[in-house]
């Protein structure tokens, strides 16, 4: 018989004490037949005086601390092993989504462990195996897209030991979230959920789930950062944990000291594929709508302001005479949008939304999408330098919201601006057709000059210039009036259009 590594270990220790003719001795005297060991209580003799007896009784607290989290989240973790009819030897990508395969950082880590399967038959098998936690007493799971991904067939397995085969489960890739449902006629324990907006960097969590497939690991540590955005999935507000968390870990819950699940184990930062400190978890806030959405429509159903945004750098502040670098400036409204029919503009910068604070793009996006297609909602923005507030009705997001890529301008009898380093055309019907655009104002870059302050900003041939400032240009002329209002080194604030993308660029000389 093969013997795992923990065999090993033990068969080691077996023939260590059980060599031949070997004599047990206790110190440096040998053991006398008869011989009874005076073994010393627990509580007899153990005094603990000033700051030892302080700083022992803290640990055992949060000892204990951990140890009722433990005890009160563990019923509701599930193991869920998926089975799938696909040809074995994928490979290790076998679970993996298309869009993560090529990433060398950031790895999805639920355990896969493809087995051979018999030339002829292709009855499914188990391809993969991660966690779940049970959020509904009647047996709904929260789990990982990835894992459940292309399955046949999914086992769950509970804590008292007892399997069953999901009737039903449902994803959204975007999130990377999916819920799972088994049929029992028992009530199940459900986790508590807690709140995942009322967590700080320091709070201290602990993972559960089946690292390796050694089901009801729990491991601990802290919430190192939020609101991160990884590049692995569409929709990302991550929470970052040191919190020990392995292949098999995926879809198990991220704990409070309380108990309380407050997010959903889904991915690590790894160069070597296991544990390096630095693991992600999807806030149970956004899980939880998206479980809420999915369970009752099938998928989910996300709301749309209409509006192109973009971040908001120190260089991109001072030309927006902002006094803070925060916020998601608006560079395009969709006509006949919610933005646009509330009196949204271009250049004006978003700073809530219905009372939560927006940094950044992302939070902007994610809290518009969860918002009530029912309600009116109070956008804050900054504009012309004031502060102002403006009433929103969000509507359903169309099915597609696409860019349409770019063709490359022709050139025709071009303007230089050399000092930014930009050959510029009027934008004519015919060539904002070949650009994919149906508004015929702007000016065309039709030439960039290597390594100029244009390049340097990044701008291509192709872009349309909108606005040099806060002036909107419609001709080559307007776009050099305007700019003489600028000095290049002190940098030219432009919104440009590539497709129906737009965005602010500040060219410096």
């Amino acid at each position: 018989m093969k013997l795992t590594s923990f065999q090993w270990m033990a068969a080691g220790l077996m023939l260590s004490a059980a060599g031949v003719g070997a004599t047990i001795h206790y110190g440096s005297s040998p053991a006398v037949a008869g011989t009874t060991i005076k073994w010393t209580d627990t509580t007899a003799g153990q005094k603990e005086v000033g700051d030892h007896a302080v700083s022992h009784n803290y640990a055992k607290s949060l000892s204990g601390a951990f140890r009722e989290a433990s005890e009160a989240v563990m019923p509701s973790v599930v193991t869920i092993q998926s089975m799938s009819s696909k040809p074995a030897g994928m490979g290790q990508h076998g679970q993996i989504p298309e869009e993560l395969k090529d990433n060398p950082l950031f790895k999805q880590f639920f355990d896969n462990m493809p087995q051979e399967q018999s030339e002829g038959k292709s009855e499914p098998q188990r391809t993969g195996m991660g966690s779940g936690v049970i959020v509904d007493s009647s047996g709904i799971i929260l789990t990982n897209n990835h894992v459940v991904k292309d399955a046949d067939k999914l086992l769950i397995k509970l804590h008292d030991g007892r399997e069953f085969e999901a009737t039903e489960w449902k994803t959204d890739p975007k999130t990377d979230i999916a819920v799972v449902r088994i049929d029992t006629k028992d009530s199940l324990p459900a986790a508590v959920i807690g709140n995942s907006d009322q967590l700080n960097v320091g709070d201290w969590v602990i993972a559960v789930g089946a690292p390796f497939g050694l089901d009801e690991t729990v491991t601990a540590g802290i919430i190192s950062a939020k609101a991160r955005g990884i590049g692995i999935t569409a929709r990302e507000e991550f929470l970052q944990t040191d919190a020990a968390i392995n292949p098999g870990n995926s879809g198990g819950p991220l704990v409070n000291l309380d108990g309380q699940v407050i997010g959903i184990n889904t991915a690590i930062s790894s160069t070597s594929g296991g544990y390096q400190g630095i693991g992600f978890a999807v806030p149970v806030n956004l899980a939880r709508w998206v479980g809420d959405e999915l369970m009752a429509h099938g998928t989910v159903q996300r709301a749309f302001l209409g509006v192109g945004i973009q971040s908001i750098d120190s260089t991109l502040s001072k030309q927006l005479g902002l006094d803070t670098v925060r916020g998601a400036v608006v560079t395009d409204v969709r006509v006949g949008s919610p933005a646009a029919n509330a009196g949204l503009l271009s250049g004006d910068v978003i700073l809530e939304f219905d009372g939560t604070s927006i940094t950044k793009p992302a939070d902007l996006q994610g809290r518009v999408e969860r918002a009530s297609l029912k309600d009116v909602h109070k956008v804050v923005v900054i504009r012309d330098g004031k502060k102002m507030s403006i009433d929103v009705r969000v509507e359903a997001m169309p099915m597609t919201v696409s860019a349409v890529e770019p063709t490359k301008a022709e050139k025709s009898t071009p303007s230089e601006f050399n000092g930014l380093g930009l050959q510029l055309s009027d934008l004519t019907p015919d060539v904002a057709s070949q650009l994919g655009m149906s508004d015929v104002n702007g000016v065309v870059i039709t030439g960039v000059k290597p390594s100029s302050p244009a390049a340097n900003a990044g701008l291509e041939d192709g872009m349309v210039i909108r606005k040099v400032g806060k002036t909107s240009v419609k001709s080559v002329a307007e776009f050099g009036d305007a700019v003489k209002e600028f000095k290049p080194e002190d940098g030219v604030l432009m919104l440009v259009q590539a497709g129906e993308s737009s965005r602010f660029v500040v060219v410096k000389g």
